[in-house]
């Protein structure tokens, strides 16, 4: 199986995180076993943080100033702090704190690697691994308390911090989780107590030489917790390797590192969670986008958070585990179901990125619960300065005195109108004593075009002029695309049909002269009924359009004086 690009740091700001986590993964499948002390799968739901009294109000705790640190509050969990203004000095710890704890536990060869081989590095483990995606079919489902995630609900606004404090977020760690973080963080964030440099010092800089020391105690810690029932091997190999790894962490970003051991109904169930900071400027519109599109075997969805809108995915990855820390010695990988939420914050380039995996699959839904509790608990802080925005530096002439005007460009002034300008109004024509002399009238281009009057009115019927010469062309037929009118446009349902032969030509304007043979003619005995053909304009609707006849008046006539009996409606 080839390696995705997804997990290049090239093609993924998050994939330095997701690398810790991966090899978080491998820890625990290479050293937990059924010795490992273990917690009560119900530790991670016992408490109830949204009905703690300060579960509202984490930045009112008395956590450092200059942090990340987590601290464990009675009744509520880890609180976690992280901020983008402490980056810290970057002072490398890893190898101080590795000899410190082969000092603590009186040396010996660690697992996978050789006593006599000199400084213990996380090379010779084959670390840190890299995660590969699994096959599609193996992912796990989106559950049902991350899909919950994505119904509506109210957001908290960010609480103000002072300016030059960036942006911060806190949120809480269900109990059941033992971070691999040193609680004060890394050298040079924390204002943790730092001594004074003693004679014959080393020339490690005191506030580094603090850090190691509380790694070092803090890891020793943990071992004993995890691995109680053992011997002083197994926590001398857990805390060595895992010493080996502080470097990494913090150059991913990571500000808290942790993993799970619990008994789940007498099975050992378990699990690695990391929380991260990393520069993407994206909106979560476009950054879920992103997700979806170059991981195309994963889940994702667009959630709303009472800290803001954010994206879960959920995926599964195969995880080696190194030939040297397994207990034959062979390579072999792992299949683990990993939820991963990328959270921006108010600064706008920032983002939070918290994800857990386990190479458990049946207990998916425990930790997908602890998972989206600990999302709801995400709460932010801003002094208001947005990520990455550059201030327009101030010109040096500003300062100065204004420079000659004679070096200045001309400026063309700007001609502005009166305030009773009327831009619809027509042009007036200005008179000859208005206008400038000019040398020689200038030569015009272009064809002269005839200008309206004002009130000219082109429905008008005096509008467009008579030409008698030209007798009115004929108007061309309607065009009818269903093929239902025909050339009588009185017809409008093509039932009568049109005379054959020719068309009758319009009746004319004005009527004909009648030559004087032909006048005599008309004197003539005509022969047939005469009928009567109505002007152009007649309207046969308006009462009285046609003249009375004389044959008309006699039968009117007649039909008055023939009394009621002919005219039975009265």
């Amino acid at each position: 199986m080839t390696q995705d690009v997804q997990f290049s740091a090239e093609a993924n700001p998050f994939a330095a995180a997701e690398q810790v986590c991966a090899t978080l993964g491998t820890l625990t499948d290479a050293l937990f076993d059924e010795r490992t002390s273990r917690h009560p799968a119900a530790s991670l739901g016992t408490l109830r943080p949204a009905e703690h009294p300060a579960a509202e109000a984490l930045f009112g705790l008395p956590l450092a100033p200059n942090g990340p640190v987590h601290a464990a509050v009675d009744r509520l969990g880890t609180v976690l702090t992280a901020g983008t203004a402490r980056p810290g000095t970057g002072a490398r710890v890893a190898d101080r704190v590795t000899a410190a704890l082969h000092t603590r536990y009186g040396g010996g060869a660690v697992r996978g690697a050789i006593a006599d081989r000199g400084t213990t590095s996380a090379a010779l483990f084959q670390l840190p691994v890299t995660g590969e995606f699994a096959d599609p079919k193996l992912r796990p489902p989106f559950a049902p308390a991350l899909a919950a995630l994505a119904a509506g609900q109210q957001t908290r606004r960010p609480v103000e911090l002072a300016t030059g404090a960036g942006a911060e977020v806190r949120l809480v760690v269900p109990p059941g989780f033992h971070p691999l973080t040193s609680p004060g963080g890394p050298a040079g964030v924390c204002s943790r107590t730092v001594p004074a440099p003693a004679g014959g010092a080393d020339g490690v800089d005191p506030a580094t030489a603090a850090a190691a020391e509380e790694l070092t105690g803090h890891l020793a810690e943990v071992a004993e917790e995890l691995f109680s029932g053992d011997g002083p091997e197994q926590r001398r190999d857990f805390a060595v390797i895992s010493a080996t790894l502080a470097d990494l962490v913090h150059d991913a970003g990571t500000v808290y590192a942790g993993v799970c051991a619990l008994d789940v109904d007498g099975r050992a169930s378990d699990a690695a969670l990391v929380v991260s900071l990393a520069r993407h400027p994206l909106p979560i519109t476009a950054l879920a986008t992103e997700l979806a599109t170059v991981r195309r075997h994963a889940e994702v969805w667009t959630v709303l958070l009472p800290a803001g809108p954010a994206a879960v995915l959920v995926e599964g990855r195969t995880v080696p585990v190194p030939g040297p820390l397994s207990a034959d010695g062979q390579r072999r990988w792992v299949v683990t179901s990993a939820v991963e939420a990328f959270v921006p914050l108010p600064d706008g380039g920032t983002v939070l990125c918290v994800q857990l995996s386990t190479a458990q699959p049946e207990d998916w839904d425990l930790y997908t619960r602890a998972f989206a509790e600990l999302l709801k608990s995400v709460q932010f802080g801003w002094d208001g300065e947005v990520a990455g925005a550059v201030r327009a530096p101030v010109p040096a002439a500003s300062a100065a005195a204004p420079a000659p005007v004679e070096q200045e460009p001309e400026e063309v002034p700007a001609q502005l109108p009166p305030e009773d300008f009327n831009p619809f109004a027509p042009v007036a024509e200005a008179s000859p004593a208005d206008a400038e002399p000019q040398a020689a009238p200038a030569r015009r281009k272009g064809t002269p075009v005839m200008v309206p009057p004002p009130d000219f009115n082109p429905f008008a019927p005096e509008s467009l002029p008579s030409t008698p010469e030209t007798p009115p062309a004929a108007a061309a037929p309607a065009t009818d695309p269903f093929g239902t009118v025909t050339a009588d446009q009185s017809d409008p349902f093509g039932t009568t049909l049109a005379a054959q032969g020719p068309a009758v030509p319009p009746p004319p304007s004005a009527p004909p002269a009648v030559p004087a043979q032909a006048a005599a003619a008309q004197d003539a005995p005509r022969k047939g009924t005469p009928v009567m053909v109505p002007p152009p304009d007649f309207n046969p609707f308006a009462p009285g359009s046609l003249p009375s006849t004389p044959e008309e008046t006699t039968e009117t006539d007649a039909a008055e004086a023939s009394g009621p009996e002919t005219r039975p409606f009265g």
